[in-house]
């Protein structure tokens, strides 16, 4: 495990971060959480921790300095990313993670217990028919769908001053975006060679 803290420590120096010794310990038994399932429920194509190191923890933690103290929604969170490692590094923030995939929200619902993430909902139900009693103020996404299509489905979830940050690819040029006013942050996560953006969208200015 040593090793794998290694990585996720100079990682995270890398990107200007700084983890405490019970962040790092939460990052990385949350790791260890969803190798072990995966061999069940299939939750993730990585299966070496040390990749899982870089493209999920370190990839979802480039994100948290443009996380604001607004309640959070991660839309397709799958296993988990980024929803659960913003709230392992912002306990004071209230993050739901949303997946229509039964099995993904019963592994999340077991890693919030076995973390004791109390600032963490999950929600099993399809986006389009998610109504909660307040709107959120972020909405997150890293592998649910095109741009276009996540603001139509999740449009009715985000409070009128609310933003949307979005994690993609380089792809994310061809997407063909029109009527929003969007802000791209490029992001390079350590260890990890693809073109990383994340898009900052705020509705009604275009």
């Amino acid at each position: 495990m040593s090793e794998l803290r290694q990585t996720l420590l100079s990682g995270a120096e890398e990107m200007n971060l700084s983890l405490s010794e019970l962040q790092c310990d939460k990052l990385l038994n949350y790791l260890k959480l969803m190798i072990k399932w995966n061999k069940t429920y299939n939750l993730s194509a990585i299966r070496d921790p040390q990749s899982g190191v870089k493209k999920h923890l370190l990839d979802s933690l480039s994100i948290l300095p443009y996380i604001d103290n607004e309640p959070l929604l991660d839309v397709g969170a799958g296993a988990g990313l980024p929803g659960i490692v913003l709230a392992i590094m912002k306990p004071m923030l209230l993050v739901s993670v949303l997946d229509s995939v039964g099995k993904k929200c019963r592994f999340m619902q077991f890693a919030k217990t076995q973390l004791q993430l109390d600032n963490l909902s999950v929600i099993n139900q399809r986006v389009e028919n998610f109504k909660p009693v307040r709107c959120f103020g972020q909405i997150t996404s890293r592998a649910f769908a095109d741009v276009d299509k996540t603001l139509k489905l999740t449009r009715h979830l985000l409070c009128d001053n609310g933003r949307y940050l979005l994690m993609k690819g380089d792809h994310f040029l061809q997407e063909g975006i029109q009527g929003v006013l969007m802000t791209p942050h490029q992001i390079n996560v350590p260890g990890v060679s693809d073109d990383r953006f994340l898009l900052e969208i705020q509705l009604g200015q275009a």
